[in-house]
């Protein structure tokens, strides 16, 4: 086979279409992925501004626009006690479900990561929850926390813990409560999973080493496992506050936000505005508010990692 010499390359850089050919094949990654990029931002812009669009307007129950009604939603809705209650249960619906599912998940995925005796049947079932549904898991739990005919309280009656019913879902602090502890089951599965990835990227040399110099196990873990494993536990954060912060069958189909309201979050009572009550353009504004708030968080959490990585 005959090799151009760099007088013929030379030549070839100066034929006609050169530097379209060479155009092409560099940017056509970029060409391909415009139609997918195009549609979308289509799909998330379009709602987006649908929803703002209704929140400055007058609609009636079938969403019809009827007149421009600027930021009176928005007052409408601060000025109801419902929303505010529900803003700060919201609060503390996030931080409890997030915060409780952070910390049961880095032990329970330290010790899955372990090689022990059936750790596949014990990894299994802890990812069996993520097989059910959140509706029926909800469901599931409302059946068992019956006052009457629940199963929990049959339990522990025959355990003889307790004389007679304890009605879980009537009182308002103990189903936020019991609500809490359900979104926690629900969401360890997907955490655990997260941290299991990050404990897999740990090589096991600095184990070995931290066992030669006589670490602990507590010590290993303190030193070694969660300061790597704090890229993982910022992404769970994020992920779970986000799920969380929006989720909606664990408290509509347990309680409903009751009793009386007192386990409404922002989620159910977007719902009954919009869905029960017809009031689409104030649940239009409760949706841009919920979106705010996400915006805020993600943008003050994201800076905060980065400044806390660069002093690292």
């Amino acid at each position: 086979m005959t090799m151009p010499d760099v007088g013929t390359l030379s030549l070839s850089r100066e034929t006609p279409g050169y530097r379209l050919r060479q155009h092409i094949r560099y940017r056509m990654p970029l060409y391909l992925i415009i139609p997918s990029f195009l549609v979308a931002l289509f799909v998330i812009l379009s709602p987006l501004y649908q929803l703002l669009n209704y929140s400055v307007h007058d609609t009636n129950r079938f969403g019809m626009i009827k007149g421009f009604a600027g930021l009176e939603h928005f007052v409408t809705v601060f000025e109801d006690p419902l929303f505010i209650d529900a803003l700060w249960r919201t609060g503390i619906w996030t931080l409890g479900v997030v915060g409780g599912t952070i910390l049961i998940s880095i032990p329970v995925a330290a010790i899955l990561n372990r090689p022990f005796a059936g750790r596949g049947l014990a990894r299994t079932i802890i990812m069996l929850p993520w097989a059910v549904s959140l509706p029926m898991t909800a469901l599931v739990w409302k059946w068992g926390l019956d006052s009457q005919s629940g199963m929990l309280n049959h339990s522990l009656m025959q355990l003889g813990i307790i004389r007679e019913n304890i009605v879980w879902l009537s009182d308002p602090v103990m189903a936020f409560s019991v609500e809490i502890f359900v979104g926690i089951l629900v969401s360890i599965p997907f955490t655990v999973t997260i941290f299991l990835g990050g404990l897999a990227a740990i090589p096991h040399d600095l184990y070995s080493a931290a066992k030669i110099d006589g670490a602990s196990l507590w010590e290993q873990f303190r030193r070694i496992t969660l300061p790597l494993l704090r890229p993982f536990i910022n992404i769970a954060v994020v992920l779970n506050i986000i799920y969380v912060f929006n989720s909606f069958p664990i408290i509509w189909i347990m309680t409903r936000g009751g009793p009386s309201n007192s386990t409404e979050i922002l989620v159910t009572y977007l719902y009954e505005q919009a869905f029960i009550y017809g009031k689409i353009s104030e649940a239009s504004a409760v949706s841009v508010i919920m979106l705010a708030i996400l915006l805020v968080f993600v943008v003050f959490y994201a800076r905060m990692v980065m400044k806390n990585e660069s002093k690292h």
